[in-house]
């Protein structure tokens, strides 16, 4: 993959929404950063259970880099086809942003809006959150993996927040296990952190070359 490219400025689990009223339906776009196919499904299934009583919970990811369909999904959730996921792909991957998820949740209010209605206001409710939504230039990254006793897995946390270290992937099944991806410029200061907090017990293995 390559760098250098716009992301949303969102941090793992926040998200950045708008909403949209048209012709009396409601129209609600969710979006988040995900830099895999199952980072995207596990927000989209958030989504839809946070909204679990509204008619469609329509959906589309690129989470690659920008104009990228390497590893894109869309989804018209019950509406006609091609009159929502495809529109709200189309919209993500002509934005110049790379590792966006958007879920467009509608509440149905009475009216139809036929094919060409319901097109305009997905791609639209899409098109709107995109003009606020907070970006920022992805940083080369370095991944490692952290292993550590769980008791500082708190603080591990909470100082790759500081450091801007992306969590990748996490696992508690036996010790605390954390893929990580580290700007470049922040590399050797966390890795000493990790190792001076832990008093040299964390085994922290690099994985890029």
């Amino acid at each position: 993959m390559g760098e250098g490219y716009l992301v949303p400025d969102l941090a793992p689990g926040e998200i950045h929404r708008v909403e949209d009223v048209i012709r009396r339906s409601r129209f609600i776009a969710t979006f988040a950063r995900v830099s895999s196919t199952e980072e995207a499904r596990d927000f989209l299934e958030r989504i839809r259970a946070e909204h679990a009583q509204a008619t469609h919970n329509c959906w589309a990811y690129v989470a690659g880099e920008p104009g990228s369909t390497a590893q894109v999904g869309a989804s018209d959730d019950g509406e006609p086809k091609g009159t929502a996921g495809r529109p709200m792909l189309t919209a993500l991957l002509h934005s110049g942003v790379g590792e966006v998820a958007v879920v467009v949740t509608r509440y149905f209010g009475g009216i139809l809006l036929g094919t060409g209605g319901l097109v305009r206001a997905y791609q639209g409710s899409v098109k709107l959150g995109l003009e606020t939504l907070p970006t920022v230039k992805k940083e080369e990254g370095v991944r490692y993996l952290f292993s550590l006793d769980p008791s500082f897995a708190g603080w591990f946390e909470h100082a790759a927040g500081e450091a801007g270290v992306r969590v990748l992937s996490s696992d508690f099944r036996w010790d605390a296990s954390f893929e990580v991806s580290v700007p470049a410029k922040n590399e050797a200061a966390f890795v000493a952190s990790v190792t001076d907090v832990t008093s040299g017990e964390a085994i922290v293995e690099k994985l890029d070359d």
